[in-house]
């Protein structure tokens, strides 16, 4: 790979940075994501900057961007598009949806109802949508990035374990400290600027994203830690007596997946231990699903992460 084209990643996350005080991790997050194929889903309250997070990393890549305001009313087609009869023309047009873009931020996901919802596993596992018995192809590089609105909320239709498990990764936002907030308010007139320019010059190209998702292929796995990863989920899966449903093999996938991403980030031609647990968290914490019993305890996802992580044997290599 060349070394032009890494830089430029990093510039990236420096360009994001530029204009996001706060969310270091997310910007790395969303980095492997885009080096992964992986989606992400984010937690935390309204107005933590997630929305120009998503616009600004879609126009450094140079990609499309498309927005979805989830409501209780909102139908399967409103997302997937769907075929209009065009009396000019005497035929049937499809008319594509918003998932069809390079970047989707899909804002406040369970306030959809499970039938809206359930429009997305195809379209966030295969990179496709069928429709009206027509399957259509996503465009390249994929990334889905969603927001979900807190449990205590009204209105709210908890996502399902299956739609859960599509995403990659997940990540939590909180409000800012003091000092953080008073440099957004410092840089408040250039992120105005940005959010409504339409002239962001792209720092990496779509064509560099898919050469990059090709590169961490030959980020070299060592067989001891793929049985780290394994370990990892197998451990999980013993604590079945605190879950509805245990973590699937998704899991494993993307721990791997992610690790592996993050050492081609790093600039590492092979994964360590270290990589796989720095990206635990935000492969697991969505795949826990405690019991009524567990929640009751007061059980959290992190302490169990942890304690996993602790149990679990660290491979030499």
């Amino acid at each position: 790979m060349s070394k032009k084209i890494d830089e430029k990643l990093r510039n990236v996350i420096e360009f994001l940075k530029s204009y996001i005080i706060g969310y270091e991790e997310l910007f790395e997050l969303l980095s492997i994501s885009l080096l992964s194929g992986g989606h992400v889903l984010i937690e935390g309250p309204p107005g933590s900057g997630k929305t120009l997070t998503a616009r600004l990393l879609a126009l450094s890549i140079g990609g499309t961007f498309k927005r979805i305001q989830m409501t209780p009313d909102m139908l399967p087609s409103d997302i997937l598009g769907g075929f209009f009869y065009d009396i000019g023309k005497g035929e049937w047009i499809f008319r594509e949806g918003p998932i069809f873009a390079n970047v989707i931020f899909i804002d406040e996901l369970n306030r959809a109802s499970p039938r809206t919802q359930s429009a997305l596993l195809e379209a966030m596992q295969e990179g496709r949508a069928s429709i009206e018995g027509v399957t259509k192809e996503l465009p390249r590089p994929n990334l889905f990035i969603a927001t979900q609105m807190t449990k205590s909320e009204v209105g709210i239709y908890p996502l399902t374990p299956t739609l859960l498990d599509r995403f990659a990764f997940s990540y939590i936002t909180n409000y800012l400290e003091t000092d953080k907030e008073k440099e957004v308010l410092d840089k408040v007139d250039a992120i105005d600027e940005v959010i409504k320019s339409t002239s962001v010059s792209p720092i990496l190209s779509i064509k560099d994203i898919l050469m990059l998702q090709e590169e961490i292929k030959k980020v070299y796995v060592d067989d001891k830690i793929k049985l780290y990863i394994a370990s990892i989920v197998g451990e999980l899966r013993k604590k079945e007596d605190m879950f509805v449903i245990a973590p699937s093999t998704r899991a494993s996938v993307w721990l791997f997946k992610g690790s592996r991403a993050l050492a081609f980030l790093e600039g590492n031609d092979y994964v360590s231990p270290d990589h796989v647990k720095k990206i635990a968290r935000y492969v697991l914490r969505h795949r826990l699903f405690f019991n009524p019993e567990a929640e009751l305890k007061n059980v959290t996802s992190e302490n169990i992460i942890s304690s996993v992580l602790e149990k679990v044997e660290v491979p030499k290599v």
